[in-house]
């Protein structure tokens, strides 16, 4: 791991381990944790403002995008929104690798998207090593509260996510997915 002469930023991006412990990415963080922190005491009654912040804080929103705070987000950079998709008080989304989010799609409270992975092996964990896989989730897709989107994952369109589910691997288009694995109950004609 040590004779890679990238930056941590760029094997961060790449998709390979790196150390978060690092000046640039350091800064990155702070930077987000200065907008979130803009945006979540910014007043419901300033949406400009609040639209202004978003757009400064992610690499791309879509028009009639609305998030309620509190938002948190490792970077804030990764995160694409796709239009007219909503997102209901305590969105997590730590954007390690990309996060992709569809237009027309419903997030419910305190759901977490989470790209960071961390290696099972104990001294490189022990080491501060850590990786991220992206996530995508489709256009019109319904994240019901409570629900966790792990590394590597991606939702197909039109598909609903139970309140509480963990989801673990894909999940196709048209379905509903419910539970710890989240499981397909039934399609959606």
């Amino acid at each position: 791991m040590t004779t890679d002469s990238r930056s941590m930023r760029d094997r961060m991006l790449a998709g390979d381990l790196y150390i978060a412990d690092d000046p640039e990415l350091a800064e990155a963080s702070l930077r987000a944790m200065d907008l979130t922190g803009a945006y979540n005491a910014t007043s419901a009654r300033n949406p400009a403002e609040r639209r202004r912040i978003l757009e400064e804080l992610l690499g791309e929103i879509g028009d009639g995008v609305d998030i309620r705070p509190p938002l948190r987000v490792d970077y804030g950079s990764h995160i694409r929104i796709g239009a007219r998709t909503f997102a209901n008080y305590g969105l997590i989304a730590l954007d390690v690798a990309p996060i992709t989010i569809g237009e027309d799609v419903q997030i419910g409270t305190n759901v977490q998207l989470l790209t960071p992975t961390h290696p099972v092996d104990p001294q490189p964990r022990r080491d501060k090593w850590e990786a991220a896989e992206p996530i995508v989730i489709g256009d019109n897709v319904w994240l019901g509260s409570g629900a966790i989107v792990l590394p590597g994952v991606t939702i197909g369109d039109n598909t609903v996510v139970g309140a509480g589910s963990v989801v673990t691997r894909d999940l196709p288009p048209n379905v509903v997915a419910v539970g710890n694995p989240a499981r397909v109950v039934r399609t959606i004609s």
